[in-house]
């Protein structure tokens, strides 16, 4: 929508063959095999639902008109942790909506959109491509599809998500691909939905609140529905309990902050999702393109553990940054595309990569450290200020907000903490805060309420 927008014509090839149906039965009736975190918990960041009304205004307005709901994390908080409404508190508003209701609305937008042309039930099992220049950097022209149509093209975009197949198919078409960096993020998720009539619950906790060996993220949703997901480590073999539905209960009653929000109609069983991987694709390497004429964006460029909810701010931020570089390229060559897409990826979106993977990586192996019973104190004074900046957010306003600047994807943590006097509030308010600052089970009363025997 984006690029038609600027006039040009595009053509999405959509693998999945069914159309998207309304919004209000999007969530009971469409499921797309493609994508595994379909039915499971999604929230849309403030950054996001300010790119959407500022970008795309239309299919904003559509969103709210088919259930989403504005969501306001200052508001929501109790007035004795936020001091207070404030001007500019705006900025911290989300939209609560599932997956399937927010994509039926944005993919019945795109079908509308002129210029934009939508196939589905097209599968592309190759990439068309042209002879290497003179610097022996191969161009893609097209893609090849399950049937045997070729579909040339100017610019591919590659938005095939976590599982893009589009490496693989570079490798075979001309022996080059993105270089890849890849790890396990460590994590699985253990989610439940719920549904009441009337005004979501009271926050009593951040929606995502860290406790010992565990996390939980309490996401509010569309239409009267919510959804409560521990986040656990891979390893961590008793809580894989937490499948069944009466071990979950009884566990997620165990945390006073979350008592309201499980008192409601649970929708279905346990969802699970695990075998997550964070991963960053590099199409340019010293300067030069491994290939041009293809673009990936969102997860099919690079993709992070979800418990932040970064990933739809990051692909809708991606795509307006995807539209920029080729409104600015005015005629240039796909080699200087190339580059001007991979600086601009590396300067708006990589540090959010990258400092998602490295907060994940201590919260993960705080995890493991209470699982086993052991303090996590590494030297990393990173992570001591983002520990005091969790925990002073609740006895600091000013250092609320900057947290929340944080989450919301409005700010980096080196921008907030670079703020005048602000590494100073946030020591001192998180000084003789406890490890987690919501009351909450240790390890051995969390395993007992979900029916593990802990041996003496």
């Amino acid at each position: 929508m984006l690029l038609a927008q600027d006039g040009h014509r595009v053509t999405v090839l959509e693998r999945d063959p069914v159309a998207p149906p309304e919004p209000a039965v999007a969530w009971e009736e469409w499921d797309r095999r493609g994508i595994a975190q379909f039915h499971l918990p999604h929230f849309a960041l403030p950054r996001f639902r300010d790119l959407l009304e500022t970008e795309l205004p239309a299919v904003s307005a559509a969103l709210l008109a088919g259930g989403a709901e504005e969501y306001d994390l200052v508001d929501e908080l109790p007035e004795s942790v936020t001091g207070g409404r404030r001007d500019g508190d705006d900025r911290y508003v989300a939209l609560a909506v599932r997956r399937p209701v927010l994509e039926a609305v944005v993919a019945r937008s795109a079908e509308t959109q002129s210029g934009v042309t939508v196939r589905r039930g097209v599968v592309v099992r190759g990439v068309l491509t042209d002879t290497p220049d003179r610097t022996g950097v191969p161009r893609v022209v097209g893609v090849a599809t399950s049937d045997g149509e070729q579909v040339r093209a100017d610019l591919v975009v590659d938005a095939g998500g976590r599982r893009s197949t589009m490496p693989a198919l570079l490798d075979v078409s001309g022996g080059v691909a993105p270089a890849e960096e890849r790890e396990d993020s460590g994590f699985v998720y253990f989610a439940r939905f719920f549904r009441a009539d009337g005004p979501f619950p009271a926050l009593q906790a951040t929606v995502n609140q860290a406790y010992s060996s565990v996390s939980i993220l309490t996401l509010p949703s569309d239409r009267g529905t919510w959804s409560v997901t521990f986040a656990a480590s891979a390893r961590d073999k008793e809580l894989r309990v937490l499948r069944d539905a009466d071990r979950w209960d009884a566990v997620a009653r165990c945390f006073p902050a979350n008592a309201a929000w499980l008192d409601a109609e649970p929708v279905g069983d346990v969802r699970v999702m695990a075998g997550i991987e964070d991963r960053i694709r590099h199409y340019v390497a010293g300067g030069r393109p491994v290939v041009t004429g293809v673009l990936p964006v969102g997860d099919a460029w690079a993709c992070t553990n979800p418990s932040v909810g970064r990933g739809m701010s990051m692909a809708l931020t991606h795509a307006v940054v995807l539209r920029d570089v080729v409104r600015a390229a005015d005629g240039e060559g796909p080699a200087e595309l190339s580059r001007r897409w991979a600086e601009a990826t590396a300067a708006v979106l990589e540090p959010w990569y990258r400092t998602t993977i490295g907060s994940d990586r201590h919260r993960l192996a705080e995890i493991d450290a209470d699982r086993c019973g052991v303090p996590y104190a590494p030297a990393d004074r990173g992570w001591t200020t983002s520990k005091a900046l969790a925990a002073g957010s609740r006895r600091d306003p000013d250092v609320l907000r900057g947290m929340l600047d944080i989450a919301s994807m409005q700010a980096l943590p080196q921008e907030v903490l670079g703020r005048p006097g602000m590494v100073e509030r946030v020591l001192a308010a998180g000084a003789g805060a406890p490890q987690y600052a919501v009351p909450g089970p240790d390890r051995r009363e969390l395993l007992a309420a979900a029916g593990v025997t802990v041996p003496v």
